[in-house]
């Protein structure tokens, strides 16, 4: 059995849904080792999150920003934690909804995405600032 970790800083992006798969697969090369293996992709934060969907039409990365801001909407006077501004809150919450770490197989040097799947960083903030990932893959 092989194990490989790597830290990466993401870049500053927008508030939004984000396609990061060639961002994790060009800083962990590693993977192309494994025949058979797991890859746990973790986001050290609590107001930015990590899904796995749609990787080729735009449109659905736009339609997750919606449907995430009607969910769970800014300025609810209901919040207390409030003062790293409106989007703070709802960040946090978005982030519960979604996930903080994935697990993707691999399978003969490659994650075992479908055809149609990418990796997104969904950035909840509207100033989040780059963002810290932990890869850990291990297998044979």
């Amino acid at each position: 059995m092989k194990f490989y970790q790597h830290s990466i800083l993401l870049r500053e992006r927008k508030r939004g849904f984000h396609l990061i798969t060639s961002d994790i697969l060009q800083a962990f090369p590693e993977i192309s080792t494994l025949k058979t293996g797991i890859c746990q992709v973790f986001i050290q934060h609590t107001s930015a999150s990590l899904t796995i969907n749609e990787n080729a039409d735009p449109t659905v990365r736009h339609d997750f920003e919606i449907f995430f801001n009607k969910a769970v909407p800014e300025n609810d006077p209901d919040y207390l934690h409030d003062e790293e501004g409106s989007d703070d809150m709802p960040a946090h919450l978005k982030t519960a909804l979604l996930d903080t770490s994935l697990m993707i197989p691999i399978r003969n040097g490659r994650l075992a995405l479908g055809t149609w799947q990418g990796i997104y960083l969904c950035e909840h903030r509207n100033y989040g600032g780059s963002r810290a990932i932990l890869l850990t893959a291990w297998g044979e």
